[in-house]
């Protein structure tokens, strides 16, 4: 299953790629509309975040610290930083995958995620969940602005 979820993750961060290229003006990127508060670049960074921290740190030890409230209230960032930013957690997220043996799906994730304790599995799928619950309100307001 450590297979099939790397296969997923690194399939669905190349899809992110596609949504922040397909911006025809970077500008974009930092708008919002109608009661959506949270723009497409934002959506990026949070992603980035996310996964930087609940894979890379958590599973893969890298050191990553994490600044959610960053995530959400930088703006203006290059376009090229955000698909370098994709690139590096994208890495990390594979690389981490590969190392977890099969076994590790079903241990206990190592801390309690909203005051539960889940499986790593289960864990890993609901990142995945929430990686493309994003994803597809980026792919909205992309065609919403453009």
């Amino acid at each position: 299953m450590t297979k099939e979820l790397t296969s997923l993750f690194e399939r669905d961060l190349n899809k992110l790629t596609e949504e922040i290229r397909a911006f025809q003006h970077e500008e974009n990127l930092w708008k919002t509309t109608g009661q959506i508060s949270n723009s497409a670049g934002n959506l990026c960074l949070h992603l980035v975040g996310n996964l930087n921290t609940y894979i890379g740190a958590i599973l893969g030890n890298t050191g990553y610290r994490r600044d959610r409230e960053a995530e959400f209230s930088q703006k203006g960032i290059p376009v090229t930083e955000l698909l370098k930013r994709i690139r590096e957690v994208q890495a990390v997220v594979s690389h981490t995958l590969q190392q977890l043996p099969e076994e590790g799906l079903q241990e206990l994730y190592p801390q309690p995620i909203l005051g539960h304790d889940m499986s790593t599995g289960f864990f890993l799928m609901h990142l995945h969940g929430h990686l493309n619950y994003h994803l597809g309100q980026i792919n909205y307001l992309r065609r919403v602005l453009e």
